[in-house]
């Protein structure tokens, strides 16, 4: 059942029972009329016109400020002078920024007439413009829909918007591919996507039976102008797409393997139109990536990345790339390691920040909609292959959060954007190690345990950071748009911190960073005081061992136990990812427990309940706090 079909059904419920049921939209409305065409008339079409389309059910009248709100049939008189007004007046009442007339503007109404309870109304169908002819203007004014109402455009906002426009008009979706003759696209393709266009819609556009009944349809759609086709009209049913489009109709997919055997296999080069290339490129990664068995959901497959995740990725690598360049996209599978997405192009600036703070280095990509091709966007929209939204970032963060991968992040050059997806989860075993180091420290701020959801936030913020340090950019995550709660409750109890230079730079974009003592590794100065001269005598490995002692002696929970094999699977964990080798971790266990006796034995470390081993001393140490002291009374500090 579509839009019409459900509120109309509604409605008819509504009247039939006496009853309101608010059925007006962003692009539905209901409209009387039955005093004639009036202001608001004209208003909500040019609104629809500069929005995202609409349809307007001509004949019923909203009461929804009575008391009680109703609905009132009023409907429709299908007179000549309103059809007449319908097909050649309100085309007439719009115009651009100039006060010139659109000349193909009848193309974006259409109406129907159908009987309703006992009485008949219109239906109007109202397209949104092409992004290059926007804004329409009715009575030198611009509208827009927000929710269900129509609002003026500010001089501002049509500045702003005339700005991106000379960008749109020069787009590289719409360029003209020279030396192409209109032959090369393909009627039977054009009908393929004619039939998917038409999906949802009441009436849609005819099958066209050869190019010529299709010009219209194709200059309308952007696919050809002057004749020829442009880049978009050869991306969706275009020929021959690898001879005139080159890269940009290419991506490379490739699995990489140590065998140079199995690296011959695993690689897919794929040239076709934007739909082909997208669902080919889908499934060369989903048929590569690692699938696992989840027990806990009885033995279901369990891919590495989600189905949606993919599907998103790669639908926004080819909707935001840059199509000024021939360069093809690059798909790149390591597996139990990361799926890359390499696109020609970049981020723009008022997406990225990018600061060097007193608290270290800033780079977070802002998850604002930008749309590159917005022909290409909205096209793609329609095939449900973009959503329009700026779901493409927000896909990411909601994946990470829910802890199905790791933290997404950017590699940017000038030129490219590198879209990097680990596998692996944002809370994972080094995460609950690194947790439990500070579970004292945590325990004494919170006044209890961090609940799973506030051990992913920190997770994803403390790996926020080390990706940043690393000039990686990650996507800027905000009380505004992810787990508010949670992220407030971790600011009001000092875990996280805005960071005051990003506040004052971007007002409306706060950055958060993890409490400057829950990101201190390095404990070497603190270590000196206690030990002296002694300390520069020891080899890194025993320096590693007593900087993770002092750790967990300061911040760890006062119950527990600090002894080889806690300190061991610490060490290792940040040194090694999982699989774990069972062999290396054996031979690494074994030489820590070496350096706890030789540690011992020279004082640097004491049983915390004071007997030594001989005596059957608990294997629970500490730093020895009076290890100078002891020192100086042995003489032997030197």
């Amino acid at each position: 059942m579509d839009i019409i079909e459900r509120n109309l059904k509604i409605i008819e419920e509504c009247i039939q029972s006496n009853c309101y049921i608010e059925v007006e939209t962003e692009r539905f409305e209901l409209k009387d009329l039955s005093r004639g065409w009036g202001e608001d008339w004209y208003k909500t079409v040019c609104a629809f016109l500069n929005t995202n389309g609409g349809i307007i059910v001509i004949g019923i009248n909203d009461k929804n400020n009575a008391k009680p709100p109703m609905y009132k049939l009023t409907g429709y008189n299908n007179s000549d002078a309103n059809e007449k007004h319908l097909q050649q007046e309100l085309p007439k009442k719009f115009t651009d920024r100039e006060g010139h007339l659109f000349t193909d503007i009848h193309n974006y109404f259409r109406f129907e007439i159908r009987n309703f309870l006992d009485k008949r109304i219109a239906i109007v169908y109202i397209e949104e413009l092409a992004a290059d002819e926007k804004y329409a203007f009715y009575e030198k004014k611009a509208y827009k829909r927000i929710l269900t109402g129509d609002y003026e455009l500010l001089q501002m906002q049509i500045e702003e918007y005339e700005e991106d426009k000379r960008n749109i008009i020069n787009r590289q979706e719409l360029t003209i591919i020279r030396d192409t003759p209109l032959e090369v696209l393909n009627i039977d393709t054009l009908n393929q996507y004619i039939l998917k266009y038409n999906k949802g819609k009441k009436r849609g556009e005819t099958i066209k039976a050869n190019l010529e009944t299709a010009l219209s349809f194709l200059k309308r759609e952007n696919f050809i102008r002057d004749n020829t086709p442009t880049l978009l009209g050869m991306l969706v049913c275009g020929n021959d797409v690898e001879k005139y489009l080159q890269g940009k109709s290419e991506a490379d997919c490739y699995v990489i393997v140590p065998s140079e055997v199995q690296l011959a296999k695993s690689k897919e080069i794929i040239n076709d139109n934007i739909i082909g290339l997208i669902e080919s490129c889908f499934n060369f990664v989903w048929r590569n990536i690692q699938v696992g068995v989840s027990y806990s959901q009885g033995g279901k497959a369990e891919p590495e990345y989600s189905e949606a995740l993919i599907r998103e990725s790669i639908n926004n690598a080819f909707a935001h790339r840059s199509y000024a360049v021939e360069r093809f996209v690059i798909i790149e599978i390591r597996p139990n390691e990361s799926l890359m997405i390499c696109n020609p192009g970049k981020f723009e600036y008022k997406q990225r920040i990018n600061l060097d703070t007193g608290t270290g280095k800033i780079k977070r990509i802002i998850p604002i909609q930008v749309a590159k091709n917005p022909t290409l966007t909205h096209l793609l929209k329609s095939f449900d292959y973009w959503e329009g939204k700026g779901r493409g970032l927000t896909s990411l963060i909601d994946a990470c959060l829910a802890n199905e991968i790791d933290v997404p992040y950017y590699s940017l050059t000038g030129d490219e954007i590198k879209l990097f997806i680990p596998r692996g989860k944002v809370l994972n075993d080094t995460m609950e190690i690194w947790f439990k180091s500070f579970s004292g420290y945590i325990s004494a701020k919170m006044g209890r345990l961090l609940s799973q959801d506030e051990k992913i936030i920190l997770s994803f913020f403390r790996k926020s950071e080390e990706l940043n340090r690393l000039d990686k950019y990650t996507i800027l995550l905000t009380m505004d748009n992810n787990h508010s709660e949670v992220i407030a409750t971790l600011e009001e109890k000092g875990l996280l911190f805005k960071n005051k230079e990003c506040v004052e730079k971007y007002e409306y974009h706060p950055v958060y960073q993890v409490d400057r003592t829950m990101m201190k590794k390095d404990f070497s100065d603190e270590l000196k005081r206690i030990f002296s001269n002694k300390w520069n005598e020891l080899k890194p490995d025993y320096q590693e061992v007593l900087n993770a002692i002092y750790w967990h002696n300061q911040y760890g929970m006062s119950s527990e136990r600090v002894n080889a094999n806690s300190i061991g699977s610490f060490i290792y964990s940040n040194h090694h990812k999982n699989p774990i080798d069972l062999n290396a971790y054996e031979n690494f266990k074994r030489k820590n427990r070496n350096i706890f006796n030789y540690l011992e034995s020279k004082n640097f470390i004491v049983r915390k309940n004071e007997e030594s081993r001989k005596k059957g001393g608990k294997p629970d140490f500490c730093i020895n706090e009076q290890f100078i002291v002891q020192c100086l009374d042995n003489n032997s500090l030197d």
